[in-house]
């Protein structure tokens, strides 16, 4: 499996997810269900998968990020109840098409990207295992967010791989001399 690939399943996964959280009231969107300093409900955790993935594909290795556009926000303790769920999604989307465009590019995924960007002595990783760590972290992140719908009452999309990706079925090739008598 490639980058490419997993992407686009994710891209597909989110949108289940996003169709089905647009369906939900607002105060189960914004129930603190999570007891913690920086995320506490669904539109947190949703928010803060769409800014680690600006951050790190588009800030980081590109250099070129959303964060500072028309989608302003609080990336540490987002505090996403202020925020509508569609200002929420469009900043989603918006991340989604650069990452994608960004991909259709052919990047060379054995770049070497710095870390972090003003220190001479950070670490480096290349493009692919960075872009392995975002769709990995939106995955982790993304059954966070099942488990708080589950919690509310309501029944998540599945969004599991082989929904999106089905397997391969083998041929069964049928020949000639496999004992099988043609009828005259």
């Amino acid at each position: 499996m490639n980058v490419r690939e997993y992407y686009t399943y994710l891209a597909a996964a989110r949108e289940q997810l996003w169709n089905f959280l647009r369906a939900l009231p607002e105060d189960d969107l914004n129930a603190a269900l999570i007891d913690g300093d920086r995320f506490h409900n669904i539109k947190d955790l949703l928010l803060h998968v769409i800014d680690i993935e600006d951050h790190w594909v588009h800030v980081i290795a590109r250099g070129d990020g959303l964060e500072a556009s028309a989608f302003q926000h609080d990336w540490v303790r987002p505090q996403a109840e202020q925020y509508q769920l569609s200002w929420i999604l469009d900043y989603g989307k918006a991340v989604q098409r650069r990452t994608q465009d960004f991909l259709e590019s052919q990047p060379d995924f054995s770049a070497s990207v710095k870390l972090v960007q003003d220190d001479p002595a950070s670490a480096n990783a290349t493009l692919d295992q960075l872009l392995w760590y975002v769709m990995t972290h939106e995955v982790r992140h993304t059954a966070q967010i099942a488990l708080l719908v589950r919690q509310l009452g309501h029944t998540p999309p599945w969004l599991d791989y082989l929904r999106f990706v089905r397997p391969q079925m083998p041929e069964i090739a049928l020949e000639d001399d496999a004992g099988l008598e043609d009828e005259e």
